[in-house]
């Protein structure tokens, strides 16, 4: 009897034809994956799939889709859903939206919110069934540093609104989704970078090479430093944080402010 060949992970990158989900694709080929690569530009997608394909030998299928798009949203859900090989989804898949929020044309902002909230909370809900049951798998988030921004009205600082929102709730989704897989087998991770050198900034008429050069960060970096993390048990993972201490003083806080603000009545200072 001829022994079968073991079968390889899978993973699952979305926003893959470009910058960080690019790079991931990248290093997950070297580690051993097979990939299924989404989003909307096939020529790039076929490009990179070729180059993964000849270069490390990985199996890749690619799927062609629009995350904002019910149909399509709904098409890549099936195949998460139905790959029992799926042990790695990146949920990478995003865009700026950078402008004072009255500017922002509303169908934009709800691109932002279809993107970056409903497409992350769906694929997960999709994939979450089959890793559990296989007690293996793991998701990453991508978030960002702006998701920590709204108490600073720096001038350095975009305008963000919506996109700072999106990214805030995937922080707290993935925090509590992590306490509610503990000991599944499964782990989570909102990954927070700054800024990358990749084409999201060019894309919204903004050049990074105009930014002090010590704060732009290459997208290989910001891969590294997640799959560091998600080893580590990080669930929250801000490649460029030297003390993770100040994270943990954050949600020290946040506890605290919950603990405090329990009463049945209201605060003295809010009584004539």
């Amino acid at each position: 009897m001829i022994p079968q060949a073991a079968v390889r992970p899978h993973a699952l990158v979305t926003g893959a034809s470009s910058g960080i989900g690019a790079a991931f694709a990248e290093r997950l080929a070297r580690d051993g994956y097979d990939l299924i690569l989404v989003a909307r530009r096939r020529e790039r997608l076929e490009t990179l799939a070729q180059r993964l394909q000849d270069d490390q030998h990985a199996a890749v299928k690619i799927i062609v889709a629009d995350l904002t798009q019910p149909g399509d949203l709904q098409m890549v859900e099936e195949h998460v859903a139905n790959d029992p090989a799926l042990t790695l989804l990146l949920n990478n898949a995003g865009f700026g939206g950078y402008m004072p929020f009255v500017e922002l044309e509303p169908d934009r902002a709800e691109e932002l919110i279809r993107l970056q909230v409903l497409a992350v909370t769906r694929l997960t809900r999709a994939a979450l069934p089959g890793m559990m049951a296989r007690g293996l798998g793991a998701i990453i988030n991508v978030s960002s540093r702006l998701a920590f921004s709204a108490g600073l009205p720096l001038p350095s600082l975009p305008k963000r609104a919506t996109y700072a929102a999106t990214k805030a709730y995937i922080n707290t989704f993935t925090q509590i989704l992590a306490d509610e897989l503990e000991g599944t087998g499964v782990r989570v991770q909102a990954l927070c970078p700054g800024v990358v050198r990749t084409e999201f900034h060019q894309r919204m008429g903004m050049d990074p090479g105009r930014l002090p050069a010590g704060i732009v960060m290459a997208p290989e970096e910001v891969v590294e430093a997640s799959l560091a993390g998600l080893q580590r048990g990080e669930v929250i993972c801000v490649p460029t944080l030297d003390d993770p201490r100040l994270l943990a003083e954050l949600m020290e806080s946040q506890r605290r402010v919950l603990e405090h603000s329990g009463s049945g009545s209201i605060a003295a200072r809010y009584r004539s």
